[in-house]
């Protein structure tokens, strides 16, 4: 299957009250591992590229052939969408000319004035070729790609103004970070989610979706949260998988030091994850 927009999935998505996962790719095994999960549950999914993943790997028309050529070489069928994780509006533009089905414009750092215009700059310029755009509004809390936020509520009219520029979906601060969440973490706030949820109809996006308690991430997609980003998690699975491996001494029986044998515990326990994580989220209400 082609790749496609996320507009319709998305939309279908806070219409339902269910989410779609969108999970960042670092390399092949990453694509793989959650490309055989979401075709394992017969559901759609982002795959998403940061900005620095993007440079790690040489470049965002390389991740985009990446992604289109495992698709087709896995035989994948279920709808696929290749989006821009917080990208800045320089790396926005790019990838609207390399081809990324979406991408999301993060101007959270900026005066609101700015990332108004900015947003709607970018809105125009991928909509003109069929790419759907994320925006943000209220930053998340936590350090991504050197986007630092401190993690503070999105403002309910900023986001209505925002929403109003006829982006496709929208992050909001809701008291969610990027990376690990520390102890002393006190949760989403569901009363600020209600309240965005209330005038915007446009689909929302929880951000630092590793690590949030199941029950939180439910009750935030069935107010109106329509896509979950998961990142940290696919990490961690990953480099306890590898340890595991290592310090079990399977890289030392005969060509167990193969990459290809390293690496696929950990590609395993990201499909693993991914799995549970659709489960979570309810998206296999979309079929």
């Amino acid at each position: 299957m082609s790749l496609v927009n996320g507009k319709s999935m998305l939309d279908a998505a806070r219409a339902g009250s269910y989410a779609i996962g969108a999970f960042n790719t670092n390399n092949l095994e990453w694509t793989r591992g959650i490309l055989a999960a979401a075709q394992e549950k017969g559901v759609p999914v982002l795959i998403q590229t940061s900005m620095g993943a993007a440079k790690y790997m040489g470049g965002y028309e390389l991740c985009l052939h990446l992604v289109q050529d495992t698709v087709k070489s896995m035989g994948i069928t279920v709808p696929v969408v290749m989006h821009l994780d917080h990208g800045n509006y320089e790396a926005a533009k790019e990838c609207i000319e390399v081809g990324y089905n979406s991408v999301m414009f993060d101007g959270h750092d900026l005066p609101f004035a700015e990332n108004l215009e900015k947003t709607k700059e970018i809105v125009a310029l991928a909509h003109a070729k069929g790419i759907s755009v994320e925006a943000e509004v209220g930053s998340i809390g936590g350090e991504e790609d050197g986007i630092v936020g401190a993690g503070e509520l999105a403002d309910v009219e900023e986001a209505k103004t925002l929403a109003a520029t006829g982006i496709d979906y929208l992050a909001c601060g809701i008291g969610n970070i990027h990376g690990q969440y520390p102890a002393n973490w006190t949760g989403l706030n569901l009363d600020r989610l209600s309240e965005l949820a209330a005038v915007i109809k446009t689909p929302l996006v929880l951000h630092g979706g590793s690590g949030i308690p199941k029950d939180q991430i439910q009750k935030a997609v069935k107010m109106g949260i329509s896509k979950v980003n998961v990142n940290t998690e696919c990490q961690l699975v990953f480099a306890a998988a590898t340890r595991k491996y290592i310090e079990e001494g399977k890289d030392q029986e005969g060509k167990g030091f193969d990459p290809r044998k390293l690496f696929a515990p950990g590609t395993k326990a990201i499909t693993e994850l991914v799995e549970d994580r659709i489960e979570w989220f309810g998206t296999e209400a979309a079929k």
